[in-house]
């Protein structure tokens, strides 16, 4: 049996459809996207004064975009942090393994 490469996918984003097509294995992971997405523009909407679907649009990606950067930088702080830990143990580590042997 074969399986289609991608599939296409209805997503509602305020109040238009559009159909994507995606990989099987990624199609929870759109929908997700495309909730988020959609939650993130009505809030914008319901605080702005007659916005356009496609400054909604924008507005929501800026503040998306602004959500995934500092969740990134906080990642990269975190990864950092683990680093310099091992780090440091490595060396602790190797000062006993040195006192040890001699």
């Amino acid at each position: 049996m074969n399986t289609p490469a991608s599939e296409p996918v209805a997503l509602r984003l305020i109040d238009r459809e559009f159909l994507i097509a995606c990989a099987p294995e990624e199609r929870e992971g759109l929908l997700e996207a495309a909730g988020y997405l959609d939650r993130k523009m009505r809030e914008l909407r319901a605080n702005a004064k007659a916005p356009g679907f496609d400054r909604l649009a924008v507005l929501a990606a800026i503040s998306v975009t602004h959500e995934y950067l500092a969740l990134r930088k906080q990642h990269d702080g975190a990864d950092q942090s683990v680093t310099d830990g091992l780090a440091a143990l490595r060396r602790k580590l190797e000062a006993a393994l040195d006192a040890s042997v001699k």
